[in-house]
């Protein structure tokens, strides 16, 4: 089965990215608005048992923190895609680095983690340059307490769900 870790922003947070997701990202459908900690991946039950117990662990050293999304950014020409980007990313990056760590070591990667959320995404070039036109003059200053993560399976049906959330209760 397929699992990722992910964090979920408030809810005001959610809604604004999802009043640019409902057009432009074409996983709307199948995942809430979402910043991803760890990529998706094949798990077995013995890895799956391996990796709560790590995240049960992992939760209980780390505090509560706030983080900003401050603008609209892109990854083109890597890919066409635009998110809301963090005023500083420090926070989620260690969260990161915490939970892919002892039995979640992941494999060598060339990719660079940027966190962020992303409000579009398989875009064609010319939707991507005017919509990041437009938006990257807009004020965004949007706050929220990130107090848990979550661990998603992929559903028969395509979307993901939770299996479990992970309060910080460090």
């Amino acid at each position: 089965m397929l699992y990722g870790i992910v964090l979920y922003p408030d809810k005001e947070v959610q809604d604004a990215a999802n009043s640019w997701r409902v057009r432009h990202d074409s996983h709307y459908s199948i995942i809430p608005a979402h910043i991803t900690l760890r990529e998706a991946e094949e798990w077995d039950e013995s890895t799956l048992q391996n990796a709560i117990s790590h995240l049960q662990h992992v939760a209980t050293t780390l505090k509560p923190f706030s983080i900003h999304f401050n603008r609209v950014s892109t990854f083109f020409p890597v890919s066409n895609t635009l998110y809301l980007s963090l005023v500083d990313p420090q926070a989620v990056t260690d969260l990161k680095q915490a939970i892919c760590s002892g039995p979640l070591v992941p494999a060598a990667s060339d990719v660079v983690y940027t966190p962020h959320l992303t409000i579009g995404r398989d875009m064609e070039a010319d939707e991507l340059h005017d919509l990041y036109g437009n938006l990257r003059m807009s004020s965004i200053a949007f706050t929220t307490v990130i107090d848990r993560f979550h661990l998603l399976y992929k559903t028969e049906q395509g979307g993901w769900t939770a299996l479990q959330s992970f309060p910080l209760k460090g």
